[in-house]
């Protein structure tokens, strides 16, 4: 749809009399430096450093934002970080390297890609303990959940598909063969699609939640880049569901994609191999981690114009904002 000129006019308008975005933390793992960067995403600026156990990959925060999950991958445990103090309170039982992992709606409930075992671990937060064990296609990554989390989407990245998992019964309903490599999966806010990267495959399929067929498969160009260069990693969709954000890798570019039309509509330039990305709470920004520059990139989502990048520990690989 459309705008028109006065609603252009009246949305720069609103703009320019809009108050500063609301301050929020952001937290970056750092695989090679065995840290996670605390920033400050109001002066855009690190201000602590938090020790973590060996090869930290994914990270997310609780919903009330107590509490940072994070995969110490080659310690084969997911610890649990004080978003106050910054010190790890404790562990998660997650199985053999945990790679990335979605937490439920309701907070009750994280699921654990096991990349060394093919499996994704369903573990009970509150009790820490493992519910059980869903085995899956060779070297699972992505890990998304739909909004009403009944159904769990993993991504094996040798096996090439995406497994739609019930989270009642902790079957798999349906595999969906997708390109070479797939790295993530996103629903979509209204849970209507799941939207499966391929790493090797450089596309990003974009799956029907109901019939579990592809409806659409993204391709990316870019002027004077070979195509194997074009790597999508991670996605990220808005809360009003309007466009998509796609890291693609060694392109060191962030795609903006609209969600009705399917179209790359800008691609901007961020640090070397950007890998994970992240909204803060209020959704103004849009954060890159760049794993090959050891910084991150804020994006501003309004204009889809790079703000500033800020260097953090060796080589970034997740990133996560807490809640106020």
């Amino acid at each position: 749809m459309h705008r028109t000129l006065s609603a252009l006019a009246g949305a720069a308008l609103a703009a320019a009399f809009a108050t500063p975005a609301s301050a929020y933390m952001a937290y970056v793992s750092n695989e090679r430096g065995n840290t996670v960067s605390v920033i400050d995403t109001e002066t855009m600026a690190v201000v602590e450093t938090i020790e973590t156990g060996q090869r930290p990959r994914g990270i997310t925060v609780s919903h009330d934002g107590r509490f940072l999950y994070l995969c110490a991958s080659d310690d084969d445990t997911v610890e649990i970080i004080d978003t106050e103090t910054h010190r790890i309170v404790g562990t998660l039982p997650s199985g053999p390297d945990p790679e990335l992992f979605v937490l439920s709606p309701d907070g009750k409930t994280l699921y654990v890609a096991n990349e060394d075992d093919n499996l994704v671990t369903v573990i009970d937060i509150e009790n820490r303990s493992v519910v059980t064990e869903i085995p899956v296609g060779v070297e699972p990554e992505g890990m998304g959940i739909s909004p009403d989390g009944r159904t769990l989407v993993n991504t094996s990245e040798t096996t090439n598909m995406a497994h739609f998992i019930d989270t009642d019964s902790h079957e798999i309903t349906d595999n969906v063969l997708v390109d070479s490599r797939p790295r993530f999966a996103e629903f979509t806010p209204d849970g209507a699609e799941v939207w499966v990267s391929a790493e090797i495959g450089g596309t990003v399929s974009v799956i029907d939640n109901e019939s579990r067929e592809i409806k659409h498969k993204i391709t990316f160009e870019i002027a004077g880049l070979r195509p194997e260069s074009i790597q999508p990693v991670g996605v990220r969709i808005t809360r009003d569901g309007s466009k998509a954000y796609v890291a693609l890798g060694p392109a060191n570019r962030v795609a903006v994609v609209d969600t009705e039309t399917y179209e790359v509509q800008k691609y901007i330039l961020v640090g070397q191999r950007v890998w994970q990305l992240a909204f803060t709470p209020d959704q103004a920004m849009v954060i890159s981690t760049n794993g090959i520059s050891n910084d991150v990139t804020f994006i501003d989502v309004a204009s889809d114009e790079p703000v500033q990048s800020v260097t953090v520990g060796q080589q970034p690989w997740g990133v996560v904002v807490a809640p106020e």
